[in-house]
């Protein structure tokens, strides 16, 4: 672990985050950072319990003078998305995230970081951990599995928590407040096909599509990016119309939440169409990176001709193809709906997250956002209506539900008033298009009032990610003075 980042001031924080970062903490594969967690708080003395899912909390009183202040739940995910890129040899079960410092940025090498939401964790544990920081008494919340189901926040049972006031550290943007975010649900289609023999007189081409930034499937989703399914179902469609394509395999994306940044294929043509069909693909691929040379400009899709040893034997029959590339065509990805009521606020969107085509098999995965539930199953019945139609299983999994924003909020008016205090203007107060947990420990715990900041996190869900130093000093000042404005009971 890079001894340049334990240097980094406010030291409390980043050694706390280097300790975590140590531990492999793949979301459904928490049991060493539970275990990590666990041994922390006993550690230090503090009432430390696991519930039945595997959420850790940790009890602090408060500091003396401050017992009449209300308690508060500070709260974090102990799970990471797991990203790495293709030339990256990294075991994520195995290995602790390898970090350095380059340019007032944290990064890792090759790989996600973590930092979403182990520096809200780290923040956490360095105020656990400190005999000198004033605080009231504290629940600290640890929940798991955040990043594909949520379940950690799902399966918390109410009465375990004794908070009034919940501060969740799980958002990217050190200048904005949030009071609000969106619902989700897993939209899966899938589909069985006969295979038929690869013709005779046929070639075969491994077509990859690569380079792509990738990133959050709901903070970056207003952003244009490109999304590696969509790009290969283009030249797909496009070529099975032309040449007669066919397709033996597609194995595309990767996470449910990440904008997929590569998809490969393996398909076959005709001899006789060959040089044609370089010529067309060359032509949409130019097209393509021009439409995305300002948001993707590492764009690259590659065609490789494979050996006659490497020829699949099996293919996707014409007409499987011919509804399967159109339902894809037709199937919507990105920005479904902004907000009416929230200046540039993302209401719905869909993002198209993993195919894979093999062995007369295929599965279509979805994650569907939305702060309104009505649209979220509008676009989803979409979704579901363009995959029924080629003859797929559909199935609705996962079903969050958003945060609705309570401009009233009592802890909303300390936090701005401290904000504005510390940097001499006003945070902007907003609701985001990313899945907080505030909505589900809403619905356990619905007089708490609640509150999401973070600090600068850049490319979360890809290696690309990466945490500002300098912001995560304003965040740490910035919680610190909110452990001491904390309203007394009433």
């Amino acid at each position: 672990m890079s001894q340049e980042v334990r240097s980094l001031e406010p030291k409390e924080l980043w050694n706390k985050f280097a300790d975590l970062n140590a531990v492999p903490r793949p979301s459904k594969k928490e049991e060493r950072v539970i275990e990590f967690m666990m041994n922390f708080g006993k550690s230090l003395g503090l009432e430390t319990i696991k519930d039945e899912v595997g959420n850790v909390i940790i009890k602090k009183p408060a500091t003396a003078g401050m017992e009449n202040k209300k308690t508060i739940v500070m709260q974090s995910h102990l799970d990471m998305v797991h990203q790495k890129n293709n030339d990256t040899i990294f075991d994520f079960d195995t290995q602790g995230i390898d970090m350095y410092v380059e340019e007032g940025w944290v990064r890792a090498k090759g790989t996600t970081l973590g930092a979403d939401n182990g520096i809200g964790v780290a923040t956490i544990m360095a105020i656990l951990e400190s005999n000198t920081i004033p605080h009231p008494a504290i629940e600290a919340l640890f929940t798991i599995d955040e990043e594909t189901g949520m379940t950690g926040a799902k399966g918390l049972q109410g009465g375990m928590l004794e908070g009034e006031i919940l501060l969740n550290l799980d958002t990217e943007e050190d200048d904005e407040i949030d009071i609000g975010c969106a619902g989700g649900v897993d939209v899966t289609a899938t589909a069985e096909y006969d295979e038929e023999d690869t013709p005779e007189a046929s070639v075969g081409y491994r077509i990859t599509v690569r380079g792509l930034n990738g990133g959050h499937s709901g903070m970056d989703i207003h952003k244009g990016l490109g999304n590696a399914n969509k790009i290969m179902n283009r030249l797909l469609f496009d070529a099975f119309d032309n040449f007669g394509l066919q397709i033996a395999k597609i194995k595309g994306g990767s996470l449910r939440n990440a904008i997929p940044r590569e998809s490969v294929a393996e398909v076959i043509i005709a001899k006789v169409y060959d040089e044609a069909f370089v010529f067309d693909m060359t032509s949409i691929v130019d097209e393509i990176k021009a439409e995305l040379h300002t948001v993707d400009p590492n764009l690259e899709v590659v065609f490789d001709k494979l050996e006659e040893a490497d020829m699949p034997k099996k293919v996707m029959p014409p007409m499987a193809q011919y509804f399967f590339v159109r339902a894809m065509q037709t199937a919507h990805n990105g920005v479904y709906r902004m907000s009416p009521d929230f200046e540039d606020l993302v209401e719905a969107s869909n993002n198209i997250a993993k195919v894979e085509v093999a062995d007369g098999q295929l599965s279509v995965k979805c994650l569907t956002r939305s702060s309104v539930e009505s649209s979220k199953f509008d676009i989803a019945n979409g979704l579901r209506s363009a995959f029924e139609l080629m003859g797929c299983e559909v199935e609705f999994s996962g079903s969050y539900p958003g945060w609705s924003p309570n401009p009233d909020s009592e802890i909303l008016d300390v936090l701005v008033d401290i904000y504005e205090k510390q940097h001499g203007e006003k945070p902007s107060v907003v609701a985001c298009h990313a899945g907080l947990e505030c909505g589900i420990l809403g619905t356990h715990y619905p007089e708490m009032d609640m509150i999401s900041f973070g600090p600068t996190i850049r490319g979360a869900h890809s290696p690309v990610e990466r945490a500002n130093i300098e912001s995560v000093q304003k965040f740490w000042k910035f919680v610190l003075e909110i452990l001491t404005q904390i309203p007394e009971r009433k």
